[in-house]
């Protein structure tokens, strides 16, 4: 083997090396912005729920103002007026 395909293998090596790095690297990014997107979508998930469950719970008061509020007699009592 001459000396230059020696030094070709030793630097293609190195190169692997440093891809290998590189790839541990990014894995290791990957995982920690995976965790940080599951943990925010665990807190918006817990919230949902909670608000539905807020709705379903409190009383709707603007359907009891609607049921006591009947405008037909209102109406009625201006048409009176004017005659």
């Amino acid at each position: 083997m001459s000396r230059e395909k020696i030094e070709e293998i030793i630097a293609a090596s190195k190169l692997n090396e440093l891809l290998g790095k590189k790839e541990a690297e990014d894995k290791k990014r990957n995982n920690c912005i995976i965790a940080i997107l599951a943990i925010i979508g665990a807190v918006a998930a817990v919230a949902a729920i909670a608000y539905a469950v807020y709705r379903y719970f409190t009383p709707d008061y603007l359907d009891d103002f609607d049921d006591d509020f009947d405008e037909d007699d209102f109406e009625e009592d201006d048409f009176e007026d004017e005659e």
